[in-house]
């Protein structure tokens, strides 16, 4: 008997813009790409941990789209920020959702791309997205969900 099993990876995105009051201006769910070095980290971590974890998101004003082959932003906006939280979740564990508030004159902008990162700077890149632009006013706060789910069928 031949079986087969594939293995998926995928990721989504929420972004919530919020006014200096609190105030919800935007929200919006998007889907990402899982570029080439992400894998890679991926199949390092199961045989010798040998690269950091993830551990930053960044965003940026770059418009070109994203391809398996990208290891930065096209234009990063500002230093990249530590998550918030990263959490495991699922019936196996098998997501994880990274956290991160983009806070006030933070990533300010118009804001049209976003990556996952395991270093402040340089680093390997997990995923990255590209989108239509969220402008981002220097009292906005942006925060990021960013879930990436890994599925067998």
């Amino acid at each position: 008997m031949n079986s087969k099993e594939n293995l998926g990876l995928s990721g989504k995105l929420t972004l919530v813009l919020t006014d200096s009051n609190g105030r919800v201006k935007e929200e919006r769910h998007l889907k990402n790409l899982i570029v080439n070095a992400g894998l890679g980290h991926i199949t390092s971590r199961m045989t010798a941990a040998s690269s950091d974890v993830m551990s930053h998101m960044a965003l940026g004003s770059g418009s070109t789209a994203a391809a398996a082959g990208n290891t930065a932003l096209g234009s990063q906006l500002g230093s990249r920020v530590t998550f918030t939280s990263a959490t495991r979740s699922g019936s196996n564990n098998e997501s994880i959702a990274y956290v991160t508030t983009f806070g006030a004159g933070v990533a300010t902008g118009a804001v049209t791309e976003a990556g996952i990162f395991n270093a402040s700077s340089s680093g390997t890149m997990l995923c990255r997205t590209v989108f239509a632009v969220v402008n981002k006013g220097s009292g906005d706060t942006l925060q990021v969900t960013w879930t990436v789910t890994l599925a067998a069928s």
